[in-house]
């Protein structure tokens, strides 16, 4: 199977590959079945089909197809090799774009709706485009000429458009790329399988192409957002890419000179600063123009150009556009319901926000995992928190991060309080550490479970909070509350330190009356471990976005910390196979 139909999301591909891959002598059971419903469908074709026998053409051409593996119409390679089926059956294979009168109104308005795709980030070209174009236009040309109908290629533009609509549809709602194939740590929510072949045939007897698409496309305020800011950075592009600032420019705050009046220049371009006004100070004014866009980028706040601020402000143009496209990508891999209350971890840029009704209610900044213990993008239902909590040190950090130190320190775990206990079982005896030999412990067979108990020196601070999940990941306070000054804050070990632990812990518990903020303090300073389930659960997602729409109606792009944008930008540049002329 192709990379490019691999990377279609799972739920998705099912559907529009269906057989592909199966047994052939499966495959031609599945297109004898199919033969029975040809002598209904042979009476109820429509007198404007009579000249044709569509049912017949396309029964041939789908148990061709189911036997060869592969449906190809005029050099374009079929993805609903199991859609299409099922939806012709279902309307007894009578032509689906078109209309009695001899007009392709629908055929029309989904070409329109195809072009559209390019305001998503999509590729139009990937729908079939050009091929609709030229078939379009010679189905026309013979109409206008009175010529004898060509059944087979009318059957071959039928099937290119009832693919184009499902193969749009399927990317608008879930996106073209399964993000699972990219990255093990991506795990996208699946949700309930969605009717593509009824929802093409409603849109068909409604005159309601565009609705149905539409209604397939995110509805998240943040996509639409990115959309527009799309348009933008595009007619950016088109007036053509600004001249690179040099590799070793700097500049501080009351430089003049070439450098200073280029950074001007940029800054002015960029939307980041306007033209000085009489009686301004240019200098404060660029200062204040280069904090700005610093702020946009997730650089320190400094006003100097230094090596990042330049490296930012050199980023050409259409690499942004590339940017955004990708990020509406991720955004359609999201739930299409995120939740009226929901708390959202955006991992780039090192943020927590949560959302009430469309509206951020409270936000943070966050420490997530460093490059090599990447934080996981998942979403799932936090259920409890728990205060003053232990803190069991998994495997993979006792052995690369604790046991080195044990070694050199011998007395390293008793002044970090952290307890051995003799294999991980709920009896485990407690050992004493200055009784091991670690420098003779082997790192392969680490058979010793550490724990931290509550307290100020546990990297789990005063509260954590608990949403199921895989990767054991989890939101939680923490003692080192200096990273938080940070502008890169990747330095965690893939769990997701907070800003604002006890804020967080009173918001998630308000809906029970005897959870007050003086409550959550008191069980904070009893410096007991204490479960709370949570009296009503809260979606959690955490996302990876390195554009994204700021409150003031601004881009925010971030730096791709973990280099995933050239893995999906590879992902969505591989096109759909052709078939050998």
């Amino acid at each position: 199977m192709s990379s490019w139909l691999e990377a279609t999301p799972t739920r998705i591909r099912s559907n529009l590959l269906g057989s592909i891959g199966r047994p052939r002598r499966w495959l031609l059971l599945g297109a004898i079945r199919l033969l029975p419903a040809l002598g209904l469908a042979l009476f109820i074709a429509s007198a404007a089909e009579a000249e044709i026998d569509f049912p017949g053409l396309m029964i041939e051409k789908v148990a061709a197809a189911v036997a060869g593996q592969q449906m190809i119409c005029r050099g374009e390679l079929i993805c609903g090799i199991a859609e299409l089926p099922r939806f012709y059956a279902q309307r007894g294979y009578r032509a689906a774009w078109h209309a009695a009168d001899g007009s392709f109104a629908a055929a029309e308005t989904l070409l329109r709706e195809i072009e559209r795709a390019e305001e998503d980030g999509l590729d139009p070209q990937a729908y079939h485009l050009q091929a609709l174009r030229v078939l379009l236009e010679t189905v026309r040309r013979e109409q206008a000429s009175g010529n004898s109908a060509d059944g087979s290629l009318r059957v071959d533009l039928d099937f290119l458009l009832t693919d184009a609509f499902l193969l749009l549809g399927s990317h608008l709602r879930a996106g073209r790329v399964n993000p699972q194939t990219l990255h093990t740590e991506w795990v996208v929510q699946l949700d309930p399988e969605v009717d593509f072949a009824k929802i093409l045939q409603y849109a068909l007897e409604s005159g309601g192409i565009s609705a149905a698409l539409e209604r397939l496309r995110p509805a998240h305020p943040e996509y639409g957002a990115l959309k527009r800011v799309l348009v933008d950075y595009r007619g950016l592009a088109a007036a053509g890419e600004r001249p690179p600032l040099p590799p070793a420019a700097r500049w501080e705050p009351g430089d003049t000179g070439e450098i200073a009046g280029r950074l001007r220049e940029r800054l002015i371009a960029s939307g980041d600063l306007t033209p000085a006004a009489g009686g301004a100070d240019p200098g404060l004014e660029l200062v204040e123009g280069l904090r700005r866009f610093q702020a946009r980028h997730g650089l320190e706040m400094d006003g100097r150009m230094g090596a990042q601020s330049l490296q930012a402000l050199n980023v050409p143009i259409g690499e942004r556009v590339r940017q955004i496209e990708l990020n509406l990508e991720r955004w359609r891999w999201l739930p299409p319901d995120l939740g009226a209350r929901h708390i959202r971890v955006d991992v780039p840029h090192f943020d927590l926000s949560v959302i009430e009704e469309g509206e951020n209610v409270m936000r943070m900044r966050v420490v997530v995992g460093r490059h090599y213990r990447r934080t996981p993008v998942f979403s799932s239902l936090m259920d409890h928190l728990v205060f003053n909590p232990d803190w069991t040190i998994p495997p993979r950090i006792a052995v690369q991060d604790i046991l080195p130190k044990v070694r050199k320190e011998p007395g390293y775990l008793r002044r970090e309080n952290i307890r051995v206990f003799e294999g991980w079982g709920r009896e485990a005896a407690e050992l004493d550490p200055d009784a091991i030999d670690w420098g003779g412990v082997p790192a392969a067979n680490f058979r010793y479970k550490l724990r931290k108990d509550p307290g100020p020196k546990n990297d789990l601070g005063w509260v954590k909070f608990m949403f199921p999940n895989n990767f054991n990941v989890y939101l939680h306070d923490t003692p080192s509350r200096r990273l938080f000054e940070r502008s890169m804050r990747g330095f965690s070990s893939g769990c997701i330190r907070i800003e604002k632990p006890l804020e967080l812990a009173a918001f998630v518990l308000r809906d029970s009356p005897a959870w007050t903020t003086d409550a959550v303090m008191a069980a904070v300073d009893s410096g007991e471990m204490r479960t709370v389930t949570l009296p009503r659960k809260i979606p959690v997602h955490l996302i990876y976005m390195t554009a994204a729409v700021g409150a003031e109606g601004q881009v925010e792009f971030r730096p791709d910390i973990y280099q995933r944008d050239p893995v999906l930008d590879r992902a969505l540049r591989a096109k759909p196979p052709r078939s050998p002329e």
